[in-house]
C-alpha cells in the first residue's frame, strides 16, 4: 500500500471511529473528493492526518475539523481520558474533580459536555460551569471549589474557525513541564475514542452561586473609599465577557460601563472584527467610535474570553482621527504596577512579568525595594512565582488578585484601572500624566513588537537557525553587545528565543509563538530623560524605528 493510499485508510478508520456526525460527514466528502484525484483535498486530507494536534503547555489550540491534527470531539475526548488517567496516578485516588468552563465558540459547549462525560465514567467527579463565561472565573472556580483541575474550553483571541483546551491544576495555575508532557503521553495511552470511556450525564452544572463569588471576590479589589466618578465605554469582541464585567463594575459601585452593542453578545463568528484581538488593528474602532459619541474617560476591550484586558485614553496629541490611543501593553503594565507599588505590600511581595515585556516594572520596582522576578512568556510561570502581589506580560494581560485569580484577568484589571482612572480624576490628572511621571523616574522605556505571520510553520524553524548561524554584530548601527540564546537556559528553563542587547540599552528578542503560526519580535529602547521628555520620546521612537527596520529585514520569510 502506497502512501496516498495510507492517508486514505487513516481518514476512513478515523471516520468508522468518530462519533460526531458532523465531523464524519466532512471528512467522508473530503475522502471521495481526494480519492477521485481533486490535489487539494489530497492535501487537506495529508495536513488533518500530519499528526495529533500536540498537547503542551499551552494545551490545545487549532482549527476546528476531522482530523488528529484538528478540535474535534474524538481529540477531545482522548486529551480528557489522559488527563483524568494523569490526574489520578499523581494523586493517587480514582474520585479526582475536576471543573469544566467554556466559551461561545463553535462545539465549546460540546467539547466541555464530552469532557465532564469521560471524567466521570472514569470515576472521578465533574461540574461545568453554569453557561459560557469568561476564563478568569473558571481559574477562579478551581481554587473556590477545592478541585483537582480544571479546563476551559476556549480558544481565546485566535480566529473563528479554532477552538482550545486550557488545562489548570489544583493550584489554579495553567500546567508547567513536566506535567505537559506526562499529560501528552497519558493521552496516548486512549489511541481512539472507542478506547475511552463516555458518560452522557452524572456531572453537576453548577448554579449563579458561583459566578455570585467570582464578581464579589472581583469587585474587592477596588478601594471602598476610592472614587467611582468615571465613566467608560466597553466592547466586549463578541465575546463571553460583558455580563460578568457589567456585574463586577456594579458590584464595585461604578456607573455601568456604555456598551459597544454590536460587539455585546457571544457570537463564534465575531462578525465586526477581521481578528477579535484587542491588539490587533481595528478591533477596538466601533468602541473608539462609540468613544467619539459618549465622550467617556476611558475605552476598556476584553478579548474573547475576558482575560485580557486592552485600554484607550483621549490623547489630543496621539494624531489620531478619533483623538484616542489605544495605551500598550507594557503602559497599562507599568501603571498597575504602580497602583499595586503604592499600596500595603507585604514585606516579603513580589512583583513579576515575563521576559518580552518592559523593563520599567523592574526599575519601579527597584526603587520601592519590592523584589522583581523576570519569567518565560506565558501567566502559566508568572502566576507560579512565590509571594506574587502583581504580574503582567506585555500582550494585554494582568494579575492583580493572585490570591483568588492565578491567572490573567480582564475583568480585575479593568476594575483597577477604573479606579485609578477615577482617583486621577478627582485631582485633575490621568493616566497619561502618571506614565510622564514614571518616565521622568526611571527614564523612557519604549517598547513595540511585530509579528512574522506563516502558512508553513517550518519556516519558523528556518528564520531561527537563520538568526543562530548568522548573529547579528550590529543593528541599526549600534553593536550587539551580548546575544543570550534562551534555549540553552541559565536563569530561566530553555525556551526558543533570541535575546539581543545593543550597546545603547536597547534590547530584543525572538521567539515563536505557542499559539499561532507566527513569529514575535519584541523591541524595547531605554533613554533616560535629562531634560526634555518629548526629546528623549522623540530619541526613544528613533531608535526603535531604525531597530525594527532592520529587524523586519533579519526575520523576513
Amino acid at each position: 500500500m502506497n502512501d496516498d493510499n495510507a492517508v486514505l485508510e487513516q481518514a476512513r478508520a478515523w471516520i468508522a471511529d468518530d462519533p460526531d456526525p458532523k465531523t464524519r460527514a466532512e471528512l467522508e466528502a473530503v475522502v471521495a473528493a481526494a480519492d477521485s484525484g481533486d490535489a487539494a483535498a489530497r492535501t487537506d486530507l495529508e495536513d488533518r492526518f500530519s499528526g495529533l494536534l500536540e498537547f503542551g503547555t499551552a494545551g490545545l489550540r487549532g482549527a476546528l475539523g476531522a482530523g488528529p491534527n484538528r478540535m474535534n470531539r474524538v481529540v477531545v475526548m482522548r486529551t480528557a481520558a489522559g488527563l483524568t488517567s494523569y490526574l489520578q496516578k499523581t494523586l493517587g485516588k480514582r474520585d479526582v474533580t475536576v471543573v469544566v468552563g467554556y466559551d461561545a465558540r463553535y462545539n465549546s459547549d460540546v467539547f466541555a459536555r464530552d469532557t465532564a462525560g469521560v471524567v466521570v465514567a472514569a470515576g472521578g467527579r465533574a461540574m461545568i460551569l453554569p453557561r459560557q463565561l469568561p476564563t478568569p472565573l473558571l481559574a477562579f472556580a478551581i481554587r473556590e471549589l477545592g478541585c483537582d483541575a480544571g479546563v476551559m474550553v476556549t480558544a481565546s483571541h485566535n480566529p473563528p474557525q479554532d477552538n482550545g483546551y486550557k488545562v489548570y491544576l489544583g493550584d489554579g495555575s495553567q500546567i508547567v513541564p513536566p506535567a505537559d508532557a506526562d499529560i501528552s503521553a497519558a493521552i496516548g495511552g486512549f489511541p481512539t475514542a472507542a478506547s475511552v470511556s463516555l458518560e452522557t450525564d452524572g456531572w453537576e452544572t453548577l448554579d449563579d452561586a458561583i459566578v455570585e463569588a467570582y464578581v464579589r471576590t472581583a469587585a474587592a479589589v477596588v478601594d471602598a473609599d476610592a472614587s467611582r466618578d468615571v465613566s467608560i465605554v466597553h466592547t466586549a469582541l463578541h465575546g463571553v465577557g460583558s455580563e460578568v464585567f457589567q456585574k463586577a463594575f456594579a458590584a464595585a459601585g461604578f456607573a455601568a460601563p456604555a456598551p459597544v452593542v454590536e460587539q455585546r453578545d457571544p457570537d463564534p463568528d465575531f462578525p465586526t472584527v477581521s481578528f477579535p484581538n484587542p491588539e490587533e488593528p481595528g478591533a477596538i474602532d466601533a468602541a473608539l467610535a462609540l468613544a467619539v459619541e459618549k465622550r467617556p474617560d476611558i475605552v476598556i476591550a476584553n478579548d474573547p474570553d475576558a482575560d485580557r484586558c486592552a485600554v484607550a485614553v483621549p490623547d489630543p496629541l496621539a494624531g489620531s482621527p478619533t483623538g484616542w490611543r489605544m495605551l500598550r501593553g507594557d503602559e497599562v503594565g507599568a501603571l498597575l504596577g504602580h497602583h499595586a507599588l503604592s499600596g500595603d505590600s507585604p514585606a516579603d511581595g513580589v512583583v513579576a512579568c515575563s521576559i518580552v515585556s518592559s523593563r520599567l516594572l523592574k526599575a519601579m520596582a527597584d526603587a520601592a525595594g519590592v523584589r522583581h522576578e523576570e519569567t518565560l512568556t506565558g501567566f502559566k510561570w508568572i502566576s507560579r512565582v512565590p509571594g506574587l502581589i502583581y504580574g503582567y506580560e506585555e500582550a494585554l494581560g494582568y494579575c492583580v488578585d493572585p490570591g483568588q485569580v492565578r491567572d490573567k484577568d480582564g475583568i480585575t484589571a479593568a476594575l483597577v484601572v477604573a479606579q485609578m482612572t477615577a482617583e486621577l480624576k478627582a485631582s485633575g490628572r490621568t493616566l497619561l500624566d502618571v506614565l510622564d511621571d514614571l518616565a521622568r523616574e526611571h527614564g523612557v522605556h519604549q517598547t513595540d513588537s511585530f509579528a512574522v505571520r506563516v502558512e508553513d510553520l517550518s519556516l519558523i524553524g528556518t528564520i531561527m537557525s537563520r538568526l543562530r548561524s548568522s548573529a547579528p554584530s550590529n543593528v541599526a548601527g549600534q553593536g550587539v553587545s551580548r546575544t543570550e540564546d534562551l534555549a540553552d537556559g541559565g536563569d530561566l528553563p530553555p525556551t526558543d528565543g533570541l535575546h539581543y542587547h545593543l550597546e545603547d540599552d536597547t534590547r530584543i528578542i525572538v521567539r515563536p509563538s505557542g499559539t499561532e503560526p507566527k513569529l514575535k519580535v519584541y523591541l524595547e529602547a531605554v533613554v533616560p530623560v535629562t531634560a526634555d521628555l518629548a526629546d528623549a520620546r522623540a530619541e526613544a521612537a528613533r531608535r526603535l524605528a531604525a531597530v525594527r527596520a532592520e529587524m523586519e529585514r533579519l526575520t523576513a520569510v
